[in-house]
């Protein structure tokens, strides 16, 4: 069973910082892009960030200046550097090996007004 696991959510103050971090199987690491994902209560799923193989990367236009995606490949891991967050970041988020049905279990992030 394929299992990524994130951790590094919590609450924090608008204008604030959180690092989530990602420990991907080093199967599924080394052979997909990785995403970041989150959910806000009664909304879809929608993507945050990706980093590709390649290293290049892309964000929704709603993080871009403030989320950074970076990955560790000796440790297998992805990370999301979230600054400058606001009530609007609230969400569960998700880790995922982009297009395939590899997801973490999500780790709540909760931005207090």
């Amino acid at each position: 069973q394929v299992r990524l696991v994130e951790s590094g959510g919590g609450l924090v103050q608008t204008g604030g910082s959180l690092r989530l971090s990602c420990v991907v199987p080093r199967n599924i690491f080394g052979s997909n892009s990785m995403a970041w994902f989150r959910q806000a209560p009664g909304k879809e799923r929608e993507l945050v960030a990706h980093i590709r193989i390649t290293g290049s990367t892309y964000y929704a236009d709603s993080v871009k200046g403030r989320f950074t995606i970076s990955r560790d490949i000796a440790k297998s891991m992805v990370y999301l550097q979230m600054n400058s967050l606001n009530p609007e970041d609230t969400a569960d988020y998700y880790c995922n090996a982009y297009g395939t049905p590899y997801w973490g279990q999500g780790t709540q992030v909760t931005v207090s007004a």
